[in-house]
């Protein structure tokens, strides 16, 4: 019973309609779908607001500068996609807000293209003033210090033997020319000393002998006999002290050819030896090279002797000076950069191998021509090796070359004012091929292509050699916008600048430039023909044929030209033109008769 009554209860409940169903999936479905609707609805309506006008990117202090002259302008894509459009608006294909064109630039010269105040504020056009620089420059550089390889030295041993003695028994340490560095053990060289002692004696002994055959070959054979040791690597006062001992020693010393560092050991103590071997390798650190990479295009005005100033990484805030003693002729493939050489003088031993170094180089701008240098002016220089300058002509202590005037390496003795070239910023310049453009403002809002000519480029900027002049006007930015309105009004322009023309000058004519020669006469001889002088003539159809015989011109004889008087126009007789010979009438041709044909 209680079963039955609770499945009555539940048939008792009320249950949902059909109706009240599918109003709730149409209310679940149908909010999306409004809500998506008035989205695209409102960016349809947007983009007919702003195909039409009525919305625009630019700010409100654009739109009331260019008041009713809007309407008269036309505007144009950045990128040139579409031909111009007459309302503002965005650009169908990019979708770049299009910007308003030269107001009257079809109307130019046909070299240039004129922006509105207004328009040149929505294209962010910018100029710089090109500058007149003195033509040095700096270059920074970061180099390498390394050994100078004009003053390494080894130390080898010129006979076969042992090392007996190794003086210099590690690398680093300091040493002065004529020190012993090692103590060779050689029998060949005792059998040398031994035959240098018996030819003496046998000099000494046979000075008195009458036979002057034996006397001279005694001589030779003490000569050859020196000469041996010498070879040898015996030195003059180890000859002398050996004659005067008169003993023969195994032992070879091994003098220091040079005051500097030990910077290669490459033999220890009790090793053989043979000839030709390497014991030690010496470097005078007095001067260092250091090692700069450059740009082609910098190192092309790197010349020898300039002065370059470098700071060491572990010296910071003390500046070396140097000079370039080197450029290197081939570009290294690698790197696409040219080894430069400077000579850093390294007397107090400050300067250390493997630092690195920042330098500066002082260089000039524009043609290569003389260059004034204070440490140079009416100096004499060596031209191996530039940290050696004299004040006087004489040979270089290091490799005996004679010295030169600096005056004969490009430097100049004349402190004058150096030479200012044209420099203006590199993003200032367009460039694609061969061709480079600049847009100049030769007036306000007025933009004129100009071809320019380039020269070395520094930094941010860049030389100009032919084309500008200092004080004019550089479009910085927007010049890309500029050479595109050119572009459409069919002037000159980046990818065609040949056709541009540079403006004529005002040409008087020659008449009006010459001064007033007062009157003068025509006269005629009618005694004289052209036979007579030689000179053949023949009328011109239409033009009267001029009086025959010589002309000349009558000036008055005092030389004195009355200045009130005007030329006078030349007074030729008037001359009807000659009339064509009459066309004589030709008769009928002569036709053939047709003979009839017989059937």
């Amino acid at each position: 019973m209680a079963s039955e009554s609770k499945l009555s209860s539940v048939a008792a409940l009320p249950r949902p309609s059909r109706m009240a169903n599918a109003g709730w999936w149409l209310k679940l479905v149908l909010q999306p779908l409004l809500f998506l609707g008035f989205l695209v609805a409102g960016f349809i309506t947007l983009g007919v607001a702003q195909r039409l006008g009525w919305l625009s990117g630019g700010t409100g202090e654009a739109s009331t500068a260019t008041g009713g002259e809007a309407t008269a302008s036309s505007y144009i894509c950045p990128m040139m996609c579409t031909p111009p459009s007459p309302a503002p608006g965005r650009c169908p294909v990019c979708g770049m807000e299009l910007v308003p064109a030269a107001a009257g630039g079809s109307h130019g010269d046909g070299r240039s293209v004129t922006i509105e105040a207004a328009a040149r504020r929505v294209a962010g056009i910018e100029t710089v003033t090109a500058k007149a620089l003195p033509r040095m420059q700096q270059v920074r550089s970061v180099g390498r210090l390394d050994h100078d390889e004009g003053g390494m030295k080894s130390l080898t041993s010129y006979v076969d033997g042992r090392i007996e003695r190794l003086f210099a028994d590690y690398t680093g340490v300091n040493v002065t020319a004529g020190d012993t560095l090692a103590v060779v053990y050689s029998p060949s060289l005792y059998s040398a000393q031994t035959e240098l002692l018996l030819a003496r004696k046998a000099l000494v002994d046979g000075g008195g002998s009458s036979l002057p055959r034996v006397a001279e070959a005694n001589a030779k054979l003490y000569a050859s006999s020196r000469q041996r040791l010498i070879e040898m690597g015996v030195t003059a006062p180890q000859i002398d002290a050996l004659e005067e001992a008169g003993v023969a020693d195994s032992r070879l010393k091994l003098m220091a050819p040079i005051s500097g560092t030990v910077v290669g050991k490459m033999a220890v103590e009790g090793q053989y030896v043979r000839e030709g071997d390497v014991i030690s390798q010496l470097a005078d650190l007095s001067s260092l090279w250091l090692i700069l990479d450059l740009f082609p295009e910098d190192a092309a005005l790197v010349h020898y002797g300039a002065r370059v100033e470098a700071e060491v990484q572990s010296l910071p805030g003390e500046v070396f000076a140097g000079r370039v003693s080197f450029i290197d002729p081939v570009v290294n493939p690698q790197t696409q950069t040219v080894g430069v050489r400077v000579v850093m003088p390294n007397t107090d031993g400050r300067l250390r191998l493997g630092d690195y170094a920042k330098a500066t180089i002082q260089l000039q701008l524009g043609e290569h021509g003389s260059r004034y240098d204070p440490d140079l002016a009416g100096r004499w220089i060596s031209p191996r090796h530039p940290q050696v300058i004299a004040d006087a002509p004489g040979s270089c202590p290091i490799c005996g070359v004679p010295l030169v005037p600096a005056s004969s390496l490009g430097f100049t003795d004349d402190p004058a004012v150096i030479p200012e070239v044209i420099v203006i910023p590199r993003d200032a310049v367009l460039m694609a091929g061969s061709n480079s453009v600049v847009y100049v403002e030769t007036e306000p809002g007025r933009f004129e292509l100009r071809p320019v000519s380039l020269g070395a480029t520094v930094n941010d900027e860049v030389v100009v050699r032919d084309g500008l002049t200092a004080g004019e006007q550089v479009a910085r930015r927007g010049n890309f916008l500029i050479d595109s309105q050119m572009q459409l009004l069919g002037n000159p322009s980046l990818i065609d600048p040949e056709r541009w023309q540079p403006p004529a000058a005002a040409v008087q004519p020659l008449l009006t430039t010459l001064p007033p020669i007062g009157p003068m006469t025509l006269v005629v001889d009618d005694d004289e023909s052209p036979a007579d002088s030689g000179v053949t003539s023949q009328p011109m159809r239409g033009v009267p044929p001029l009086p025959r015989g010589p002309m000349r011109l009558a000036v008055p004889e005092d030389g004195v030209v009355p200045t009130d008087e005007q030329p006078k126009p030349l007074a030729l007789p008037a001359r009807s033109a000659p009339e064509p010979p009459p066309v004589p009438a030709l008769p009928p041709p002569e036709l053939p008769l047709l003979k009839e044909v017989q059937p």
